[in-house]
């Protein structure tokens, strides 16, 4: 939980720090995290193909198989980073064209431009992060990603503001600082793998990149069928929050305002769910390796059950302090009153949110990822997306509106993963 807690702490201190910086700092940060955010998901999604990969060699005690399946992830994850980059930078081409205030186009493209270059080190670490995980050693890349995340909130102070000397970059130091932990991140897991006693049994058997291909494409090719079902699941929950703060900037600089701040909330309260989730998914492709079906359903089953514990013990002080919350993050008092009426909302989809990141990831762990491609077009594309813009636009109830679509979404793939999880563990 504290490791997927650290992924997106960084755009949680850039909100943050960003939002005391400016209002308009703070729409242009919400804007090109919750576009980019949709590639980081997909992303990190295609990674996740590992993790069952390495957790069923894990589990049969083929210890000696798995540093080939790090090197093929690492050759596919690269890859998919380097894809990732350019579709960025098609983003970053194209921001004038997405309907979005004219005042923030300064301000987000310069550090749209600086987070793109942050994607393929980001890919690299997620590979080395879901090998780690899968030999059920989560300690690790969570220490790293601690690291990098104080490092961050260290950088954003000097290069938002400009203490000590620093220049005052405003957004754009948000951005060099992100990128600049990334890089440390994936350095620091590196170096760990490579250099250390810590993954000795592993690195001997490693052979390096730059060996012959022979042998190689089976398994990278392995990795991208499991890899990109998720990705593709992944990227379609991811757009139906992304694609909605492009509705959040047409009703304006304070509605997307506050869409960032409910957004960054949002990704706090997934994150648990989905530290949890991932947890799910390493012991589910253990067991599954181990030949213990009933196990992967008992797994699954105490993993929703805490999902929803988690939802309720953060739901009620949020609830209750909802009228102060946007504070957090901004000094406006018209921010601030949006956000308290889009948690209401937001509070709504905690039930589905947690069922669908449970059974998704216990999907994954037992290698069952296609039908959650077609659930995920079903939820996000066909139902949360319209409805979104449905309710905002057709209903004129605003931002509110947007809001309002998700609990319809993610609860409609919550069950239909269910549905599939019980049909393929019986």
């Amino acid at each position: 939980m504290l490791g997927q807690l650290s992924t997106i702490l960084m755009g949680l201190a850039d909100t943050l720090m960003v939002g005391r910086y400016g209002t308009n700092e703070l729409a242009a940060a919400g804007f090109v995290n919750n576009t980019l955010s949709l590639l980081l998901v997909a992303g990190m999604g295609f990674s996740y193909g590992l993790t069952p990969v390495v957790g069923a060699l894990y589990g049969e005690g083929r210890v000696h198989d798995i540093a080939g399946k790090l090197r093929n992830g690492l050759i596919a994850c690269s890859g998919v980073g380097v894809l990732l980059t350019f579709l960025a930078g098609m983003i970053w081409v194209a921001l004038p064209w997405l309907g979005q205030p004219e005042e923030l186009m300064p301000l987000m493209r310069p550090y749209l431009f600086i987070l793109l270059l942050s994607l393929l080190p980001q890919m690299v670490f997620n590979a080395y992060k879901q090998f780690s995980d899968g030999v059920q050693d989560t300690a690790m890349p969570m220490w790293i990603m601690v690291v990098a995340n104080v490092f961050n909130f260290v950088g954003n102070w000097l290069l938002i503001f400009g203490h000590y000397g620093f220049p005052e970059m405003g957004l754009l130091g948000a951005g060099i600082a992100t990128l600049l932990s990334r890089l440390l991140q994936l350095a620091l897991m590196a170096g760990v793998f490579h250099f250390t006693k810590h993954y000795e049994l592993y690195r001997k058997d490693f052979k390096t990149l730059f060996s012959p291909l022979k042998g190689k494409l089976e398994g990278v090719l392995e990795i991208s069928r499991l890899g990109w079902p998720v990705a593709l699941q992944m990227g379609m929950e991811a757009a139906s929050f992304s694609l909605s703060a492009t509705y959040a900037g047409w009703l304006g600089t304070n509605a997307l305002a506050a869409h960032q701040v409910v957004i960054t909330i949002s990704h706090f309260f997934f994150m648990l769910y989905y530290g949890l989730s991932a947890a799910v998914a390493v012991r589910v492709s253990y067991y599954r390796g181990a030949g213990e079906m009933e196990q992967t359903r008992k797994v699954a089953a105490s993993g929703v059950h805490l999902c929803w514990f988690i939802a309720l013990c953060q739901g009620i002080p949020l609830f209750l302090l909802r009228d102060r919350v946007g504070f957090l993050f901004t000094p406006s008092a018209d921010v601030a009153a949006l956000v308290a009426v889009i948690i209401i909302p937001f509070l709504i989809f905690q039930f589905g949110d947690a069922l669908q990141s449970t059974y998704a990831n216990a999907l994954r762990g037992m290698a069952r990822v296609k039908a959650m491609v077609w659930i995920a077009f079903v939820a996000y594309i066909l139902v949360s997306l319209p409805l979104g813009y449905i309710f905002a636009f057709v209903c004129n109830w605003g931002i509110i509106g947007v809001w309002m679509a998700f609990p319809f979404g993610l609860t409609t793939a919550g069950l239909l993963y269910y549905k599939e999880f019980i049909v393929h563990s019986a």
